[in-house]
């Protein structure tokens, strides 16, 4: 902690002589090419063990980051979010050479209740209400449209949500989670709550509305030699890492197979990963197969494929200390941990104290939604 606080603190007193900058990052750069523009030595980069490698192939096109530069205009120093909770920090020492650094994010995170009269839509409404244009369609993936017709609401009707949000350095880090919501049509009310435990949603009374995306293991392996971390101190080098997939030990040229249904939006080099093949398979989930030797026939962007068909071998290009495949799972643009959506089984309701817990907790919600919508300020959300 002692270190964060003084690493910190340096580099708010860079602050006083930079110029500040928040920028995206554009379509096609690496990190390479990043260094190279503004003129940081690519030894930089090649000096950086495997998976400080990786994470510099994390890095989003549109993710926001932050440059800092000199009266010269030279690079001082950036910092570059790569998920939620890390981010890559490259800076000038007292002897003016370039550094690489992993740090925590030190965002802020706070809980909103809203309860929104429809006037106009669902989603002008939610965005009038809240500014943020990403909760009307969570909300609208959160209901089955044979339940829920989002078109049969009116003016009168009501939409009431809970939700937590991110932000760091002012700004939405992250997509909204929303802990509960209702929808409310000619006066009927339909419920959603997510139970943390299994990161699923049921209704009121405990029964599973959620689509389950269940994505097998694409391959035949020896070990998991490297599993997913998303922060972790790291005694030995004394700062924080990541490693934003697992790594599934195999021999190479061993068959590789889609862990689930999608379209092939990625396939080539990617700087750190090698040769990388990431499928869309839609409601926010992506899947990153890295370091393969060589792609399966036919395996090309654009293309549509199906759970267990073959897209690549395993390998070790890039920058890979042995072959093995380096499996990335994203969901609406964040890493997460592969193995909670490989090994989740389904569960249609709960049952027993669980389920005795939830609705409970449940019941206190809707109360809540139901002092909202009586609240005549309730267009502002409540933190």
């Amino acid at each position: 902690m002692k270190k964060i606080i003084l690493a910190t603190i340096l580099f708010f007193n860079f602050l006083y002589s930079a110029q500040v900058e928040e920028l995206l990052w554009p379509k096609g750069e690496t990190f390479l090419t990043f260094l190279e523009k503004h003129s940081v030595p690519l030894k930089l980069y090649y000096d950086l063990d495997g998976e400080d490698q990786e994470l510099c192939s994390e890095i989003q096109t549109n993710n926001r980051f932050y440059l800092y530069t000199d009266d010269n205009g030279a690079l001082n120093q950036v910092l570059i979010p790569i998920s939620e909770d890390i981010q890559i920090h490259i800076y000038k020492d007292h002897n003016n050479k370039y550094r690489f650094q992993t740090l925590p994010i030190n965002y802020n995170e706070y809980s909103e209740t809203i309860a929104i009269q429809i006037n106009e839509s669902v989603s002008q409404d939610i965005l009038n209400a809240t500014g943020d244009v990403t909760l009307a369609a969570i909300l609208n993936s959160l209901f089955n449209s044979k339940d829920v017709d989002f078109r049969k609401m009116k003016k009168g009707d009501f939409v009431a949500l809970q939700y937590t949000q991110r932000s760091y350095l002012g700004k939405q880090l992250g997509m909204p989670n929303i802990k509960a919501a209702m929808v409310q049509i000619n006066g009927k009310p339909f419920y959603r709550f997510k139970n943390e435990k299994d990161d699923k949603y049921y209704d009121e009374n405990g029964v599973g509305f959620t689509q389950t995306f269940l994505f097998q293991i694409p391959l035949t392996f020896t070990r998991i030699s490297s599993p997913f971390t998303n922060k972790r101190w790291h005694p030995v080098l004394n700062r924080y890492r990541a490693h934003l997939g697992t790594d599934f030990a195999a021999p190479t040229g061993r068959n590789i197979y889609a862990s689930s249904d999608g379209k092939i939006e990625f396939v080539g080099e990617k700087t750190g990963y090698g040769k990388t093949v990431i499928i869309n398979h839609g409601n926010g989930y992506k899947t990153l197969y890295a370091h393969q030797s060589n792609f399966a026939r036919g395996t090309r962007q654009g293309i549509n494929v199906k759970k267990g068909e073959h897209i690549g071998y395993v390998g070790s290009t890039g920058l890979s200390s042995g072959p093995h495949l380096h499996l990335g799972k994203y969901k609406n643009g964040t890493a997460i941990d592969p193995m909670t959506v490989l090994t989740k089984p389904k569960k249609e309701g709960l049952e027993g104290k669980d389920k005795v817990k939830f609705i409970e907790n449940s019941k206190n919600i809707i109360n809540i939604f139901n002092k909202e919508m009586n609240n005549e300020n309730r267009n502002t959300p409540t933190r």
